[in-house]
């Protein structure tokens, strides 16, 4: 089963960017979909966006336009570039990982504040 380790995660002004990086290791990482999601205080965690490959990839409303999804199978990473941060953006971000079999893995998650 993949492991997951995110990084990346920070304080960052409203405007700026952040990149997030999710290592996995222990499977075959170009199998799964990989997804990133986010938790605000007090919310439910929810989806920011998914890849299956770099022709397909799906984003939350509130991110089209602003945060990219990608991945690179040589390196079993998986990217979130975020531009334009803000204040709402501020969240817990988990890297997850879904196989056609039905494994889902989730990381600890990495902090991103977005404050002035």
């Amino acid at each position: 089963q993949v492991q997951l380790v995110e990084s990346g995660g920070g304080l960052v002004q409203p405007g700026g960017s952040l990149r997030l990086s999710c290592a996995a290791s222990g499977s075959i990482f170009s199998t799964y979909t990989m997804g990133w999601y986010c938790q605000a205080p007090g919310k439910q965690r929810e989806l920011v966006a998914t890849i299956i490959n770099s022709a397909t990839t799906n984003y939350a409303d509130a991110v089209k336009g602003r945060f990219t999804i990608s991945r690179d199978n040589a390196k079993n990473t998986v990217y979130l570039q975020m531009n334009s941060l803000k204040p709402e953006d501020t969240a817990v971000y988990y890297c997850n990982a879904k196989s056609l079999f039905g494994a889902d893995v989730w990381g600890r998650g990495t902090l991103v504040t977005v404050s002035s």
